[in-house]
């Protein structure tokens, strides 16, 4: 067979590899940044950066600074998807990459409360916002480099590479903090935890040799080629795509909350509440995680197969179906049981819902305004389902002291996606020859 053969846009397979290869890794670095945080916010930030008050109340402060990086997304989106749409999805690729690693390295060396008094809470909330915006800018550009260079019946394969990038960066960020807590108490909250956030400067510049080998998609060369640039994408994406942008918020709902109650929370939930040992929770998430890089690309292809809406329907079902069980599950403090329902939740019903978003997104706006539209849309869902999420479960935990009042707010979310993807529309995504041609011309709006 000839490996060599070309996709409809003209690549090579081994070209499209080195393309999805890219979208990965550039992706999963960011990631890592991102998870990172959360982790250590359920772990140490607290005690750190919030003392004084008990726990709990330390626990929340941080979950706090957490929600921080969640609201600088849309303004990292907004910033990114105007120059993606106007000048290039590979500029903004690698600055999203350099601002996120240079960001994260610098968290790994913010002094501690005790050393520089309020300084050191502000400088962490600071640090968090270039996060924010980074990771805000990254998940568009590094979804079309993707799904725009694929061939039409391949979009959802290779659209779940960035996608993958998610549990690639929860399994770094895991395994990076399960080596540091194998240190004694003290000398993992003195500077073992710092080791993780420093070694992010390595694989920035692992991924930036990568990001800097990969070229502008077709769909974005012939909008330059046809001077069919928009003035402000952002304004136009809105004006045409409204329901679009609604519809993909809503659609990351279930995806927000099985990821940030069922790895972040429940990471503090387990050890304090729990009272389970760290390295227990985190070999399950990591497991669990590892286990979703396999069925990403699977849930991906079977989106060719079968259609985006078909599979991120079935995940949303299974996301409403797996609170109650997966806290019974956790509530036997087994590890083995811990492990399938981690499983249950991040490897299946998570991976269906994600895995289809970037082809689908792409599929919903027009080349012009594409990288503004797919961003606004997935990053007004994460500030609205995934921001609030550790901070109103942790909450919720504080106030009834038992998961299930949290079990029913994930149920709820789930239940959002699950309406939104009944309800959202579908391009032919299997027939449709070209990503540039199938939304509606420039100038002309959703029916």
């Amino acid at each position: 067979m000839d490996t060599r053969r070309s996709t409809s846009e003209g690549h090579s397979l081994p070209k499209m590899l080195t393309i999805a290869t890219a979208s990965f890794i550039g992706s999963a670095i960011e990631w890592f940044d991102f998870f990172l945080y959360g982790i250590t916010s359920a772990l140490v930030f607290g005690k750190l950066y919030f003392p004084g008050g008990d726990p709990l109340t330390g626990t929340l402060l941080a979950f706090g600074t957490f929600a921080v990086g969640f609201i600088a997304r849309p303004f990292g989106g907004i910033v990114a998807g105007h120059l993606g749409d106007r000048v290039g999805r590979k500029l903004v690729l690698v600055t999203t990459l350099l601002a996120m690693g240079l960001s994260t390295t610098l968290i790994g060396l913010v002094p501690s409360y005790n050393s520089i008094g309020l300084a050191a809470p502000v400088l962490l909330i600071l640090l968090r916002i270039v996060q924010g915006l980074a990771v805000g800018g990254e998940w568009g550009g590094a979804a079309l480099i993707a799904v725009e260079h694929a061939k039409p019946n391949r979009r959802g394969l290779y659209g779940s590479f960035p996608q993958m990038g998610l549990p690639a960066g929860l399994c770094m960020a895991v395994g990076g903090m399960e080596l540091a807590t194998r240190l004694p108490e003290a000398e993992f909250l003195a500077w073992g935890w710092r080791i993780p956030f420093l070694f992010s400067a390595v694989l920035v510049a692992i991924g930036l040799v990568i990001r800097l080998r990969i070229e502008e998609p077709p769909a974005f060369r012939k909008v330059l080629d046809t001077n069919a640039i928009v003035k402000l994408p952002i304004v136009e994406a809105v004006r045409r795509f409204p329901r679009a942008i609604l519809m993909s918020a809503g659609l990351r709902f279930a995806d927000n909350i099985l990821y940030y109650i069922f790895t972040t929370f429940c990471l503090m939930y387990m050890t304090s509440h729990l009272g389970l040992p760290r390295e227990t929770v985190l070999v399950a998430i990591l497991i669990a995680a590892a286990l979703e890089l396999l069925t990403m690309p699977l849930f991906g292809a079977l989106s060719d197969r079968f259609g985006r809406k078909q599979i991120v329907v079935f995940g949303a079902l299974m996301a409403v179906m797996a609170p109650f069980p997966f806290f019974y599950m956790i509530g036997t403090r087994n590890p083995t049981m811990i492990l399938f329902a981690e499983i249950m939740v991040l490897t299946i019903a998570h991976a269906a819902v994600f895995s289809p978003m970037a082809a689908w997104f792409a599929e919903m706006f027009s080349p012009e305004v594409r990288y503004s539209g797919v961003t606004i849309g997935f990053q007004l869902g994460a500030l609205i389902a995934g921001a609030p999420t550790p901070l109103i479960a942790t909450a919720l935990l504080a106030k009834y002291g038992d998961y299930t009042p949290v079990a029913i707010f994930a149920m709820i979310a789930a239940g959002i996606t699950l309406v939104c993807a009944l309800f959202a529309r579908v391009a032919n995504d299997r027939k449709a020859p070209s990503p540039a041609t199938l939304v509606p011309a420039a100038g002309t709006h959703e029916g």
